[in-house]
């Protein structure tokens, strides 16, 4: 018998990631800007600080950019492994999992949209932040996989499916606002709805 599913921690209660009032400004200024047109003066000026007190806490503008696509990416790939320990049921870990991103791509839409940017990263960072970007991918793939051997999904390539509906999912960041007409609950619902049909669901 599965586990009774955890209620994932702010995505689902709708709360945005807590950011320092530095990474905030740097947020606000990418999502205005995009990563190259925004800069450390600009940043800076947002926070009230000069642009050497910036320096500070971060050694350049892409730290902050990194700071920011880590801290969505690290917050995300802990709620779905959260939701993957939490049942044993393939399609009731997949459809909590749908609502995790989906959840998160609503509720920290200038966050998640930050990662259109992450070939501004070096590569390194961009190695640190791919790696966890895999890790929601491979949490969503092994619940198709799982759902395939139980019979309750039906496709052929669940790797090629995943990747396609998680861009699905982060296409919510170019459209959805909150106070809409589609409220989240809605959103969450219609594209749970979505992904079932993705994966030959029943």
């Amino acid at each position: 018998m599965s586990a009774a599913p955890q209620e994932p921690p702010q995505v689902r209660a709708g709360q945005p990631i807590a950011l320092s009032g530095t990474l905030d400004a740097a947020l606000e200024a990418f999502n205005e800007h995009g990563y190259h047109g925004a800069t450390v003066r600009d940043i800076a000026g947002r926070v009230g600080v000069t642009v050497p007190a910036l320096y500070y806490h971060h050694e350049n503008k892409e730290a902050m950019m990194f700071s920011l696509l880590d801290a969505g990416i690290t917050h995300i790939a802990a709620l779905c492994k959260e939701v993957e320990t939490s049942t044993e049921d393939p399609r009731e870990r997949f459809d909590l999992l749908v609502e995790c991103v989906v959840r998160y791509m609503a509720v920290s839409t200038k966050l998640a949209h930050l990662d259109a940017e992450i070939r501004a990263l070096s590569p390194t960072n961009r190695r640190s932040y791919s790696a966890k970007r895999a890790k929601v991918e491979g949490c969503l793939r092994k619940a198709v996989e799982d759902g395939i051997d139980n019979g309750v999904f039906h496709l052929a390539d669940p790797r090629d499916t995943v990747r396609a509906m998680l861009g699905m999912i982060q296409a919510i960041t170019t459209w959805y606002r909150p106070g809409g007409q589609v409220g989240l609950d809605e959103l969450v619902r219609r594209y749970q709805s979505y992904a079932a049909r993705l994966v030959g669901a029943a």
